[in-house]
């Protein structure tokens, strides 16, 4: 069986049995019923997700995936790219800020080259899966082959498999050109125009934003992805690190394990994965309301609420570091917080 194929027959709806055990317990804490708000749902989704009650949360990882884009060559982004591969070495060196506040939330980062165009040194936390250096040109055609999209996919579950003892992932990226190759398949899985999805990225001014709602749109024409096969649509105008975070998100996914969406890349990259297999869906959070006009667009494709909004719109797994501070809150409310009971205080009058 080949490898896609066996990690989506892997995957299931999770048994909603520790996460109602998880709210009978909330409700026992000394507190009146839900006034910890989606602090409860997130203990709530974490004990549901993992399948295990109380949940844990000991060895949570960062998957930062890394690649370039042909499409660049179209004036889509206000850095060059040779960003890319200077990104990675600050990543390496601890200094980004997803080292910073993966550090905070105590999680490790996973730093891979999915397909970096510029050169990279070795360095032993560097984890070397390129598919190729940078992709196509979509606005020309397919920015990869199938067979290329699938190994990234692949290499992306590879990524969360060699790890093992996860209990959390988090997701994050880094390729400049990504937000044109991300509302390109976001415009492709929803069928919304490219302008309604298209943000300025990087922080181009209007005219740069023009020049990327019309390479979308070109490549769109020239390669018509088919929006009910994921695998089509990331090949023909994705990206080697989207295709690789739907890989880690199937994968978490086929591990029972809860996989947190950083912003509007990694949430294109769910967007293909649900339609590859609907299930993936109950494994998703949501870490925060990115700021790139696609991001809303995405969650509600996707049927998620994000437990917070920043006005962030960095990349990288920012987001999902935030997220998985919330995330050790919510587990700790759960195996710390006294009840009633053992507190000695009156519950609430019948």
């Amino acid at each position: 069986m080949p490898v896609l194929q066996k990690l989506l027959s892997g995957i299931g709806l999770p048994d909603p049995a520790p996460g109602l055990e998880a709210q009978r317990a909330l409700d026992r804490l000394t507190k009146p019923p839900g006034s910890l708000g989606r602090l409860e749902e997130l203990a709530r989704r974490l004990a549901e997700i993992s399948g295990r009650f109380p949940p844990t949360i000991d060895r949570p990882v960062i998957f930062t995936l890394a690649a370039d884009h042909g499409v660049v060559a179209e004036g889509v982004s206000a850095y060059p790219q040779i960003v890319t591969a200077q990104m990675v070495e600050n990543f390496l060196r601890g200094g980004a800020a997803v080292n910073v506040l993966a550090r905070h939330a105590g999680a490790a980062v996973v730093v891979a080259d999915m397909g970096v165009a510029g050169p990279l040194p070795a360095h032993p936390a560097l984890v070397s899966a390129p598919i190729g250096r940078g992709t196509r040109n979509m606005c020309d055609g397919a920015a990869m082959t199938r067979e290329e999209a699938l190994r990234a996919i692949e290499a992306g579950a590879g990524l969360v498999l060699a790890e093992g003892g996860l209990d959390l992932i988090g997701t994050g990226e880094m390729g400049i050109g990504n937000t044109t190759a991300a509302s390109a398949v976001v415009a492709a899985l929803t069928g919304l125009p490219p302008a309604t999805v298209t943000g300025t990225g990087t922080g181009i001014d209007a005219e740069g934003r023009a020049r990327k709602v019309d390479a979308i749109t070109r490549a769109l024409a020239v390669n018509r992805p088919d929006p009910a096969d994921g695998v089509d649509v990331l090949a023909k105008v994705g990206g080697f690190e989207i295709a690789g975070l739907c890989g880690v998100i199937l994968a978490g996914a086929a591990s029972r394990i809860p996989v947190v969406l950083d912003g509007f890349i990694a949430g294109a990259a769910a967007l293909a994965a649900v339609r590859l297999k609907p299930d993936v869906q109950a494994y998703l959070l949501a870490s925060h309301r990115s700021t790139e006009p696609g991001a809303a667009h995405v969650l509600e494709a996707l049927g998620l609420e994000p437990f917070l909004d920043l006005d962030m719109r960095l990349g990288e797994g920012t987001g999902s570091a935030l997220c998985i501070s919330l995330a050790r809150a919510a587990v700790k409310i759960l195996g710390e917080m006294a009840t009633f009971k053992s507190a000695g205080v009156s519950e609430r009058s019948p």
